[in-house]
């Protein structure tokens, strides 16, 4: 979720072995998720984001005042808990941060005058569970660990995070490219809200919507891969896409509920089958 905090135990991801990260003549690597706890972690997982959202998106970033050049930060990084996933390479020292959330609880989100997410849409609808929230933002991976490895380590840390903190509701905005001036992103809104859209109680409104009534809406659209797993995991729209143009991305508003997470997906999350 475009998107994006305490130690958390490292999960027990995967080995797996990169094309781009992991040359032919390095050990397979582990993967590692934890918690970022010094200003080093922190400007490494700022240095991903610019990587990937900058040069990878185009996106046009505005840092915060005193950032560094080739760093992603904005002023609610302060009050997030950032959750990173690193490759660990056997026999070597240093390791490559490949995957990153941010996370904002509902204390933080108090302190931070607000849910990053209320910066594009109107969550009023959501107050009654506003307690229980994670706002889960400012997610990338590296382009060459795209794996369901890397993601599974990122879920697996989420979860046990939000279970210490009773928390049981994660949300967020799911971005789609607009490099087509968003032809795709209505045409994905229009094939998802079908089957995958909230109860009128839970939806919310975006402040700057994408004008879907001239875009079209017919073309079809493979559903990102993210957004797909997260669907699978029982997550629901809350509304249609607001427009972010520094993203140039039509953000969707998505939410999750540990009750409503399938069986079989329960372990990805709360680390057992029946939690």
């Amino acid at each position: 979720m475009h998107t994006s905090s305490d130690t958390v135990r490292e999960s027990a991801p995967p080995r797996l072995q990169p094309r781009e990260v992991a040359p032919s003549r390095r050990a397979p690597a582990r993967l590692e998720a934890s918690w970022a706890d010094s200003a080093d972690d922190l400007s490494r997982v700022q240095r991903l984001r610019y990587q990937v959202f900058a040069g990878e998106m185009g996106a046009r970033l505005h840092p915060v005042a005193g950032t560094p050049p080739g760093h992603d930060a904005d002023r609610f990084d302060d009050f997030c808990a950032h959750l990173l996933v690193r490759a660990v390479f056997p026999g070597e020292h240093a390791h490559e941060v490949v995957g990153t959330y941010r996370v904002l609880t509902p204390d933080a989100a108090r302190r931070a005058g607000g849910f990053y997410s209320e910066t594009e849409f109107d969550l009023g609808q959501l107050a009654p569970m506003r307690s229980r929230m994670a706002e889960l933002g400012r997610s990338c991976i590296h382009p060459a660990w795209r794996t369901g490895g890397t993601i599974l380590a990122l879920w697996s840390a989420l979860g046990e995070f939000m279970v210490e903190r009773g928390l049981d509701v994660a949300f967020g905005c799911a971005s789609v490219g607009m490099g087509d001036d968003g032809h795709a992103a209505a045409s994905l809104w229009q094939q998802l809200s079908a089957l995958h859209l909230a109860p009128p109680q839970r939806r919310v409104a975006p402040l700057h919507p994408l004008a879907l009534g001239s875009l079209r809406s017919d073309l079809n659209v493979e559903t990102p891969a993210l957004i797909r797993g997260y669907l699978r995991c029982g997550a629901e729209l809350l509304g249609p896409p607001a427009r972010d143009p520094d993203f140039n991305t039509a953000d969707l508003p998505m939410l999750m509920t540990f009750d409503g997470l399938p069986r079989r997906h329960r372990r990805h999350f709360l680390g057992a089958d029946d939690a």
